[in-house]
């Protein structure tokens, strides 16, 4: 979404200066979680900067035999690393935390049928290559590539369409070190209850080393973008999540559209996305919100002035290159999973809050479909979900918002995405997850002295 009618924001900021009326500031910065500080320790943070902690040890282990080393002898908490991109605090410890960027790349391969092993710890957008290379792609992705395999697995991590599941469920097998330094190897014919219960596990069974998937032949795709009048389209959202195999959209807030993106299997050919303007967009609200937050009925005039000329986007190109975006503006994030049915009136709910309660964000609440699957800890647990996330910038306090936003999601039965900020706990969790005793059974077997749980998962799981 590029607004770039920079004339407009002049004429707001012009507008402002002539009334002799302030400018709307930023608001408190957001406030992070520490674990330390300890004076000589190399401090670790995650991609926003909310979550930091001043680890012992930072450790990058080059083999198998390393790692199975340092996980039997690592006095302490052992918190394995990715990407950094969840906004919960899944990290941080004051002992150990181990990267896994050493255990990546395209293992092994089997093209008759289309499965693959990589490394747990390759990154989304590093395996696109490879795998187009072998002629296979992945079923699904997000529109962020920078998580690791591991990280997303375990949180949950998903993309968008009727038809189409999160990440963990194309997970076929994979093997993972436990406490006691064993490695397992699971599969549905292999250790299946292990299995269930390490598709999504938050990293508290053990440290994933490979995983191997099942994919889908290489495939081209079309994406299309448009702006469309909010009040019409909400009546024809379910449709278009019907007809297309990824759909989702986002709502501008203090503005009466919504930005849509498809996106479909083409022929059609390689029309490249290049630049992407949505950062460009996302800079403009924030410099309207924060020259006439004091003025709604303006800044709404305004915004849909900017918005509703935007024309419609299309291009094509391979998966690993269509489904992504780039996101290069730093934000804190909550992400709710309700069931499908109820989605488009509890966005209707939130659209109301922010708009009469939070005139300080700018940021779109995004809005995904998600196929169910049969994962223990996935959100997505037998239900067809719609996924609401909302976001606030890094260098403000999300907390009010996010707090109103919250209550909403849980008088929906919301189930809160694992690597998003939420305030949920484990008797929460024991009512939204039917197989939630099974699954701490089977860490509890794995990890009796919880050497992989940090404070935020002592309270997840009630230890």
């Amino acid at each position: 979404m590029n607004l770039s009618k920079r004339d407009l924001i002049k004429s707001a900021a012009f507008g402002s200066l002539a009334l002799g009326l302030p400018l709307k500031g930023a608001g408190a910065l957001a406030q992070t979680n520490t674990t330390g500080p300890a004076t000589q320790r190399i401090p670790w943070q995650n991609w926003s900067g909310l979550q930091k902690c001043y680890p012992a040890r930072r450790v990058a282990p080059k083999s198998l035999d390393e790692l199975t080393s340092l996980v039997k002898a690592a006095p302490g908490i052992v918190r394995p690393v990715a990407s950094g991109h969840s906004f919960q605090a899944l990290v941080p410890t004051d002992d150990t935390i181990v990267s896994l960027r050493n255990f990546s790349g395209l293992l092994s391969h089997d093209a008759d049928n289309l499965q693959a092993t990589l490394g747990a710890g390759s990154t989304l957008g590093s395996i696109g290559a490879p795998l187009s290379a072998i002629g296979q792609a992945l079923p699904n992705m997000p529109d962020i590539d920078k998580q690791t395999l591991a990280g997303s697995f375990s949180t949950g991590t998903h993309g968008t369409g009727k038809t189409l599941s999160a990440l963990h469920d194309h997970l076929i097998g994979l093997k993972f070190l436990t406490a006691a330094g064993d490695l397992m190897t699971c599969s549905a014919d292999e250790n299946s209850e292990v299995f269930n219960a390490a598709r999504v596990s938050l990293g508290s069974l053990g440290v994933m080393t490979e995983c191997t998937l099942q994919n889908l032949p290489n495939t081209r795709l079309k994406r299309r973008t448009w702006v469309e009048k909010i009040g019409p389209f909400l009546e024809r959202a379910e449709q278009l999540a019907e007809d297309n195999l990824s759909f989702e959209f986002f709502y501008i807030p203090f503005s009466g559209y919504a930005l849509v993106t498809t996106i479909n299997k083409t022929d059609d050919p390689i029309v490249p996305r290049g630049t992407s303007a949505d950062e460009d967009g996302l800079m403009d609200l924030k410099a309207l919100r924060d020259m006439l937050g004091w003025f709604p009925a303006l800044r709404h005039w305004l915004t849909d002035l900017a918005i509703k000329g935007t024309e419609v986007e299309e291009h094509v190109d391979e998966w690993w290159k269509i489904f992504p975006s780039e996101r290069r503006t730093r934000f804190n994030e909550m992400e709710y999973h309700l069931p499908q049915e109820t989605g488009i009136a509890a966005l209707k709910e939130i659209r109301t809050a922010l708009e009469r309660q939070h005139s300080e964000i700018f940021f779109p609440i995004e809005f995904r479909y998600v196929r169910e699957d049969d994962a223990w800890l996935s959100p997505f647990y037998q239900r067809p979900s719609c996924s609401i996330a909302v976001h606030c910038y890094y260098e403000e306090d999300h907390k009010p918002y996010f707090k109103t936003i919250e209550a909403i999601h849980q008088r929906y039965d919301g189930r809160p995405h694992w690597g998003k900020l939420h305030t949920r706990n484990a008797a929460d969790f024991a009512a939204l997850y039917p197989k939630w005793s099974d699954f701490l059974e089977v860490r509890a077997t794995l990890d009796p002295h919880g050497k992989f749980l940090n404070t935020h998962l002592k309270s997840v799981f009630g230890v």
